[in-house]
């Protein structure tokens, strides 16, 4: 499964972003261009059907928009990760498409490598924001967990909660810590309760929103 290269679904209604991404991507030794969709209604049936690892997706577009098509990705058996591409920039854009459990957020103009990049990062289990993301979701008052809940949490929970957004899966976090693994999943639960977020991705979101990652 290691040399397997990344599945990429590209949605988007613009069939020159689709072209343009598609005829870069195919040059990637790692990442392999499965399917396409015009809309995010396209883009749901066609996951559906392909199973790709990662999404590349829009926010607006018609019909079904990109926030309306990552809720209903989420609801799938085998949800897959989803890297939004944009050229939207606003807080009011940003924001909802994180919470909707996009994995990353970038803009169009974003290098070519840059995006390459992003793609295997997303895959390996990362959050993925550009900087100019990552400020307004700093600028943002009413995410979910906000600071003040941050302070229910105890030292272990927040290293558990670090490692959780650099990707690391429960295994992994176990060997770090020297814990159990089932003692790790307990402290995970406990963060989103705590945090009232509703899964690993909200986490790391809020873990990169309050400086826990390097």
């Amino acid at each position: 499964m290691a040399d397997r290269p990344i599945r990429v679904l590209l949605v988007d209604d613009h069939q020159v972003v689709r072209r343009g991404l598609r005829t870069f991507l195919e040059v990637q030794d790692d990442i392999e261009v499965v399917g396409e969709a015009a809309d995010g209604a396209e883009g749901v049936a066609r996951a559906e059907e392909l199973r790709p690892d990662v999404v590349l997706m829009d926010v607006k577009m018609p019909g079904t928009d990109g926030i309306e098509a990552l809720k209903r990705l989420r609801e799938l058996a085998n949800p897959t990760r989803v890297l939004i591409v944009t050229s939207f920039t606003e807080q009011r854009t940003v924001v909802p498409a994180l919470r909707a459990g996009a994995c990353g957020y970038v803009y169009k103009d974003i290098d070519p490598d840059a995006l390459a990049g992003a793609i295997r990062s997303v895959h390996a289990g990362h959050v993925l924001l550009q900087p100019e993301v990552a400020g307004a979701l700093l600028a943002q008052d009413d995410a979910p967990g906000g600071t003040g809940r941050g302070t229910t949490l105890t030292e272990r929970e927040r290293e558990v909660l670090g490692l959780i957004a650099d990707g690391r899966s429960n295994r992994e976090i176990a060997r770090a810590l020297v814990l159990s693994e089932k003692t790790v999943k307990t402290h995970v639960s406990n963060i989103l309760m705590k945090l009232d977020l509703a899964d690993r991705t909200q986490a790391a979101l809020w873990a990169v929103r309050h400086g826990l990652t390097d």
